[in-house]
């Protein structure tokens, strides 16, 4: 309705991205979904899709966001009671991400492609909201390292792959499902784990007390938590549940909220433990390669975040551009805006299909080459995956003018959100350096990464000629101050290898010549000119 005394007419206004299929827009994510055997998955995933696409979804996102969790440390009384309180909004998201079956699909679709598709939705989540997904992965991620202490797998892993959410704070044997999250890092030690002054006591029978103080504690209302401690033996892991045996409330005590950059519909944490009740996980002394198991399966997840946060903000980017005109055109069809557009496509291109296919990795797992190329490749691709994620976010920001920077959009919160994966499970130097340990300790999983490189052998003589000098590089003395370059150039290799074999010759001809040839990848919109930019932004444009 017109208002008579307005002095303008709202117009050349891009429409809001909702109540839209993401998965049928997606044309990467179902191609990688397909060769990797997940199509069994499709009605599941556009189910979820059409959801995480819905005005609905994007309304519970914004009031997740806008009313972020309250710790309530005591009751009106002074009682402890440690609780924290969200918005019913994050309680519906993250009850629609569990009864999807993010936290848990692998363990209960035992066949192939489960982690293929279990990723796959949770990309097309991110169309949602992002911080539910943090007790989501941490849950998923639990139960492998749950299962090195059969009694407590046995009890625990029905909860935490019930598919059902249950916010209630009563001990778990109560509740419907439970969520798991992670302590590990503290002031004095951050990535280095083993610093850990967190001391245990035990009290026979593999239960344990607790003294000590985390800095981070990722979702502090979920049912248990995996955390680290100190016994004569050394680093150790322990189970920690929010109820002892006897049903009281265990000694977790939230001492504060984060007041974080991003993420914030998600609660993080600083916690103590004043003789908190825990059980031992695995072998005493041997708990960060026990802890490991987790963040395995948690960086899995940070790398398909990164794919999906550069896919929803190209995704908009191209949706604004098609819809906004300047200059008697649409800015899409401008050839500079053209040439950005098609080379943030390219990007998330290369970035899918990298991320599922370390996912598919951990689907044939009991293949032992798969399972060298998993340990390796997980870590190359959350690095190369979350160094490029803020860069592509805020070019695709900018696409949108003055209306990116204001937080009435989607854009600010996702320009939030770009650095956290980079973060979260190791930052990128840990990365790196984690993928040259890789190396140096275990031939398989060196022999594992030049296999899959050789899959594309004859395709291209540039990606040929790449994979030949990496390949002397790696069997080669390989130096830590070299550790960023090394994990990049796998990366880039291991993108243009799948892409080659599984793209259209315009998307595979287009990364190769920009990110392995010509050398333009380091800044976006660079493209040469002879790249078929038309058919590379025909796979980007959203279906409204």
């Amino acid at each position: 309705m017109r208002d008579s005394g307005a002095t303008h007419e709202v117009a050349n206004q891009s429409p809001e991205l909702v109540d839209f299929d993401p998965y049928a827009a997606d044309e990467a994510l179902r191609t990688a979904v397909q060769v990797h055997g997940a199509s069994w998955a499709e009605e599941r995933l556009t189910a979820l899709g059409r959801w995480a696409g819905s005005r609905h979804a994007r309304r519970l996102s914004e009031r997740a966001n806008r009313y972020p969790p309250v710790l309530h440390t005591h009751d009106a009384r002074g009682h402890r009671i440690d609780e924290v309180e969200f918005h019913p909004a994050y309680h519906e998201l993250l009850g629609t991400a569990i009864s999807h079956r993010l936290a848990d699909l692998p363990y209960v679709e035992r066949r192939p492609g489960a982690h293929v598709a279990r990723c796959a939705l949770n990309h097309l989540f991110h169309n949602a909201d992002i911080g539910v997904l943090c007790p989501v992965t941490m849950t998923f991620a639990a139960v492998p390292a749950l299962r090195r202490e059969q009694v407590l797998a046995a009890e625990w892993e029905p909860r935490l792959t019930s598919g059902r959410y249950d916010p209630g704070f009563v001990p778990a044997a109560g509740k419907a499902g439970s969520t798991c999250g992670m302590a590990m890092t503290e002031k004095q030690g951050g990535s280095d784990v083993r610093a850990s002054t967190t001391v245990a006591e035990p009290l026979g029978d593999g239960a344990y007390n607790l003294t000590g103080h985390k800095w981070f504690c990722s979702a502090p209302m979920s049912d248990a938590f995996l955390t680290l401690a100190q016994t004569g033996a050394g680093p150790t892991c322990f189970f920690v549940p929010r109820f002892t045996p006897d049903g009281d409330q265990n000694a977790v005590l939230i001492q504060r909220l984060k007041d974080k950059l991003g993420n914030r519909s998600n609660a993080s944490s600083e916690i103590e433990y004043r003789g908190t009740y825990a059980r031992i996980v695995g072998a005493e002394g041997d708990g960060v390669r026990t802890i490991l198991e987790m963040v395995h399966h948690t960086r899995l997840d940070t790398a398909v975040s990164a794919a999906a946060i550069m896919r929803r903000a190209t995704l908009l980017a191209v949706h604004h551009a098609s819809h906004r005109t300047a200059f008697q055109k649409r800015l899409v069809d401008h050839p500079a805006m053209r040439r950005t557009l098609a080379d943030l496509a390219l990007e998330c291109e290369g970035a899918t299909a990298l991320a599922m296919r370390v996912a598919h990795a951990f689907d044939r797992a009991a293949d032992e080459e798969q399972q060298a190329f998993a340990r390796a490749a997980v870590a190359i691709a959350k690095f190369a995956l979350c160094k490029r994620c803020p860069m592509l976010v805020a070019e695709a920001l900018e696409v949108h003018g003055g209306n990116g920077y204001v937080e009435a959009g989607p854009m600010a919160a996702l320009y939030r959100e770009a650095p956290l994966n980079g973060i979260w499970e190791g930052t990128g130097n840990v990365m790196a350096l984690d993928v040259l340990r890789a190396f140096r300790r275990d031939e398989r999983a060196l022999h594992a990464v030049v296999s899959e490189l050789r899959r594309a052998e004859g395709a291209d003589a540039r990606v040929d000629a790449h994979a030949g000098r990496l390949v002397d590089r790696l069997s080669g003395g390989l130096e830590e101050a070299d550790a960023r370059r090394t994990a990049l150039d796998v990366a880039t290799a291991l993108q243009a290898s799948l892409l080659l074999r599984h793209r259209p010759s315009a998307v595979a001809e287009g990364f190769v010549t920009s990110r392995l040839s010509t050398g333009t990848g380091a800044a976006f919109g660079l493209l040469p000119p002879d790249i078929d930019e038309g058919e590379i932004l025909s796979r980007a444009l959203p279906q409204t």
